[in-house]
Formats: structure tokens, sequence, C-alpha cells
């Protein structure tokens, strides 16, 4: 019913937003890969809510418990659960939206689908569901990195109007973290968190984007025809909450050139095949090509904003509505650990179906 994702490493993601808790199950993690709860936690926090002020101040630790999977400090191959449960829900504070609708909320979508809905912060289609996605994600990054040297990194390139200079190389962990925006330009990083802080004020909203990259991927992923590999990285992508666009590579850039200028010509590089550019952003027939796999995600303004708008109720009767609870009023800071999660978690399946296919059996020797 929608709530689990990957095909031979899955999870199944349960829980609300002001209920007892969020859970995810992991199934498919290969065995005897060394893991601790820190190296959970560690993502965990780089989502949680209240860690900055341009964040919502809601106050949780978002501390993880390893329920199953986990054995003398490493996996055993069967299913893995992790439960985080919620400490600082304060569901009084959604009551008005009980009977009315949050204007490009998912409040009425679900009450008409469903007939019924958690209407306290959400329920699920808080963001707050993405917790599972995170502690999930820190496994497959570690699996990437342990297996291949795989890095996976995203950042912000735009909050608003707001926009920062391209990259000439790939960034660290450290300049992202350096500043609560988690945009590895300093200049731009202050101006963004200095509009957020603005809209916050206003009880205002803004969005943004986020770019991700990854680096020393195998030749290979993706399969052909309705699973390539953008197509699953797509589908991860516009998954998360807040999200409005999805491109790879040159992206919609790519439709305003010449096949002459898009073409990334193949060249020798240390003896490996490679290419001169990257304007097909790491994928070329759905594949990955071995360059870096580039994209980037939009997303939207907050939709819960701390001032009066016009809405209707269950009833269709016009009325008026101000949010109330706390609220990031840019989403797209806490968004980053999320997109880095949900592109490993997409890496590792297709890597595992990759092997399973091409390299499970040996039938030039025989």
């Amino acid at each position: 019913m929608g709530n689990s994702f990957g095909t031979l490493f899955r999870i199944s993601t349960w829980g609300e937003s002001h209920g007892g808790g969020i859970g995810v199950v992991i199934d498919g993690c290969p065995p005897r890969l060394p893991l601790s709860v820190e190296e959970i936690q560690f993502e965990l926090d780089r989502r949680r809510p209240g860690q900055s002020e341009i964040t919502t101040p809601r106050k949780e630790s978002d501390t993880a418990e390893m329920v199953s999977g986990i054995y003398e400090g490493q996996t055993t191959g069967t299913p893995i659960g992790i439960y985080v449960p919620n400490g600082d829900h304060r569901p009084s504070a959604y009551a008005e939206m009980k009977d009315k609708f949050r204007p490009s909320h998912a409040d009425f979508t679900y009450q008409t689908k469903f007939g019924i809905r958690n209407h306290e912060g959400g329920g699920r289609s808080s963001a707050r569901e993405t917790i599972g996605r995170v502690a999930a994600g820190a496994i497959a990054k570690k699996i990437l990195k342990l297996a291949g040297d795989i890095e996976v990194r995203a950042y912000i390139t735009r909050v608003h109007d707001i926009e920062m200079p391209a990259l000439d190389h790939f960034p660290s962990l450290e300049e992202v973290e350096a500043s609560p925006v988690r945009c590895p330009h300093p200049a731009t990083a202050e101006l963004m968190v200095e509009r957020i802080k603005a809209m916050r004020n206003e009880g205002d909203s803004v969005g943004g984007v986020i770019e991700c990259r990854v680096r020393n991927l195998p030749v290979g992923l993706g399969v052909p025809v309705f699973d390539r590999l953008e197509a699953d990285m797509a589908k991860a992508m516009l998954s998360i909450p807040a999200t409005k666009g999805f491109e790879i590579g040159s992206g919609f850039d790519g439709s305003r050139m010449q096949g002459s200028e898009h073409n990334d010509i193949f060249i020798n590089k240390d003896g490996k095949v490679g290419t001169a550019t990257n304007r097909s952003g790491g994928v070329q027939g759905g594949i990955s090509n071995g360059e870096e796999l580039v994209f980037r995600i939009a997303f939207k303004p907050t939709a819960t904003l701390i001032q009066k708008q016009a809405t209707v109720d269950k009833d269709g009767k016009e009325t008026e509505l101000m949010g109330r609870g706390r609220h990031d009023p840019c989403v797209v800071p806490r968004a980053v650990p999320i997109v880095e999660s949900m592109a490993a978690l997409v890496l590792v399946d297709h890597w595992m179906r990759h092997k399973a296919q091409c390299q499970s059996f040996d039938f030039e020797s025989k």
C-alpha cells in the first residue's frame, strides 16, 4: 500500500508525526556488515528538529532503538528493525485543523481518499515519517562506502531566489555541515540563513533546491526499460514530502542545447573509458556510466503558515485558518540527509540487482 520501497534491499516505514513513534524495517541487508546504533544516530541527528534557529523548534532527541537484525555488532541477514519514539508531541496544537483544510497540504486529499485522517501534525503525511528513511539510509551509505568507497553528498544550491555559484569540486561533509542551511558556499549560506529568518518572522515560508552528487559508482547500475537508474531515483526523490521537481545532469537546460553541444565525448581516462563532460549526469540509457551521478530536487515552500489564509472546512463552508504548531520556515536544510538516504537506498538496491543478474553465474568458464 505504498509504504515499502526497494526490490532486493527493501524498506517499510510506519508511524505518525504525533503518535507513539516512527519505525522502519530493512529487509535484504547483507549479513556480517559491522553496524552500531551510533552510526544510525549520526544521520538521524542531521535530520532531527530543533537543531538550529532556522528549523522548527520542536525538541526531539530522535533516539534510535535497534530491535532486531543485529548480533554482536554485525547484521545477521534477517530483517533489521529500528524504532524512534516521539517525545515532544503536542497534538492539541492541531485541533482547529480537524475540520479545516490547510491550503496546499495533504489534509483534503487524505480526508477524501480514506474518509478519515490523523490531523495531528499531518499524521502520516508529515515529514517526520522520513526518520525511517534516514535510519535505513545510514545502513545503505555504509554498505556503499565499504563495498566501493562510494560517497553520496547532497547540499543546498538555492533558497528562494538566492543561488550559490557552481562548485568546482566534490564538497566534503564538513563543508556542507559548516552552515545550518547546509550550503557549502559560506557567503551564499549567510544570505540564505537571513532570508529564512525573515520568512519565519513574517509567519511565511520559502522553498529551494538540493543538488546531490555521488562519486566512485561502478558502471552498470540500472535496469532497462522501466527501472532505469534515473527513473527509480526520480521516484525516490519525488516520494520525499514537499518535492516538486527532479532533474538529472543537464536537466531542463539540456533541452536548450544542440546535440553537438550536449553530447558527452568518450575519452580514455587512465586506461578506462570515461567522458570529457558530464551532461548526462552519470547515466546513459538508464545505466550508470562510471562518471559522477548528479541530480537536483526542487522543494516547495512549507504549506503550513503562521498567518491567516482563506480555506474551506469539511462541509465546503468558506472559513479562515491560521497554522499552529511548530513548523520549518524552509524544509530544505533538514531535507539534505533525507535526499542522501534515498539516493543510497536506490543505489544499494540496484547494485544488488546488478550483481544478481550479471555476476552470479559464470557461463564462459563452463
